[in-house]
């Protein structure tokens, strides 16, 4: 009987387990389809695709183009600079920040227009400010497109607006790398994140306000972005990312007429096969060669690194060691004299400082050449 009672407990335990081993190593492909014709979902810190749906189809993606021309002028523009508007870029239909002829603004304002009420003519205004003219500047957010790995990405508008061609295109996979990218610069962070902003524009230029059209930015936990958009031609799309528990993921839907909903719920699926995992740093400590110090060697130690990966993938990232040759005294504690680099699939996904654990006094008189010839032969020897 009792040896009954426990082979049951043993079965039972081994069934619970086998259900958490399940739910801990599940893959993407077992979440749910969502309404979207293209549906995409990374983890933001190593670019692994969590979950696909029609990602690779080549679909038009409204105003989430601005992506690209908000980030263009960021980094290409001057921000703060006020200037008139082109009385041509003003005159688009469609979502407004409601630019007139002759207002002055900068474009800063123009990127809080692109990003939260989604102007379109905030981005013919932006397109012909950075590029010159609008035809240029598409030019521009194409050779970006091709820098990024954007393979399957063609622009044809700065706006989004649909083109008689249907030449203006992306896939989910493709945008999810833009809006990766995007997010790593963190005047454009700022500005997808706010929920409404106050700048300052017209003729003369006053202050008012932008509300944001992204909804969950209010109705989803740890959302902090990105952009909507819509036509006629795309439907609903909608890229946004979400912070939790300190990992970050993208979400893209093109073609999606329940996009809200989806994005909640695959973020609400996907977040628990992220895990912050310790990455392994090769060594703990290294000694290195000094010169002019009152020893020849001195000690120095790896920090730990963390990074948020797929469940045991954390095995996966390869670690690159880059220490110099020798230093030079004086030498404090905890100076950072090196680092790791952590590769994930060719990327890097994170890095480690290695640090003098220990003081390193100069001495009285300066190194000669032999001591630096020195400590170069004790390298040379070493490896």
């Amino acid at each position: 009987m009792i040896c009954s009672i426990k082979r049951a407990a043993s079965l039972a335990l081994a069934a619970i387990c086998t259900f958490f081993c399940t739910l801990a190593t599940a893959s993407a492909t077992e979440l749910p389809e969502v309404t979207a014709k293209g549906a995409v979902v990374i983890n933001a810190e190593t670019g692994e695709v969590l979950f696909a749906q029609g990602s690779t189809k080549k679909l038009p993606m409204a105003s989430t183009t601005k992506i690209m021309t908000t980030i263009l002028a960021i980094e290409n523009g001057t921000l703060d600079e006020m200037f008139t508007v082109d009385e041509q870029a003003v005159k688009v239909e469609g979502s407004s920040m409601g630019l007139r002829e002759n207002d002055k603004v900068t474009l800063r304002a123009l990127c809080y227009g692109m990003m939260l009420p989604s102007g379109n003519d905030a981005a013919g205004c932006t397109a012909v400010r950075v590029g010159g003219s609008i035809p240029r500047f598409v030019e521009m957010m194409n050779e970006k497109a091709a820098e990024l790995g954007m393979s399957s990405t063609h622009f044809v508008t700065p706006s989004g607006l649909d083109d008689d061609t249907d030449e203006h295109y992306s896939t989910a996979e493709d945008m999810a790398k833009l809006t990766r990218y995007a997010m790593k610069n963190d005047t454009f962070r700022e500005i997808c994140s706010a929920k409404s902003a106050k700048v300052t524009f017209g003729s003369p230029p006053y202050e008012r306000w932008l509300t944001n059209t992204n909804k969950l930015l209010k109705t989803c936990h740890g959302v902090i972005g990105v952009k909507t958009g819509f036509t006629d031609k795309a439907g609903r799309c909608l890229v946004s990312c979400c912070q939790r528990g300190g990992a970050e993921l993208i979400c893209v839907t093109l073609g999606d007429r329940n996009d809200w909903q989806d994005h909640s719920m695959l973020y609400d699926r996907c977040f628990p096969f992220v895990s912050r995992q310790t990455l392994d740093v090769g060594r703990e400590s290294y000694e290195l060669a000094a010169a002019g110090g009152e020893k020849d060697r001195v000690l120095c130690k790896v920090e730990p690194a963390q990074a948020y990966l797929l469940s045991g993938k954390a095995s996966e990232v390869k670690a690159v060691v880059h220490l110099p040759g020798f230093v030079y005294a004086p030498v404090r504690k905890g100076e950072l004299v090196g680092r790791v680099d952590h590769f994930y699939k060719g990327e890097l996904i994170a890095q480690s400082g290695i640090y003098c654990a220990e003081e390193l006094d100069k001495k009285e008189h300066k190194a000669d050449l032999c001591e630096v010839l020195g400590a170069l032969l004790s390298v040379l020897m070493k490896d």
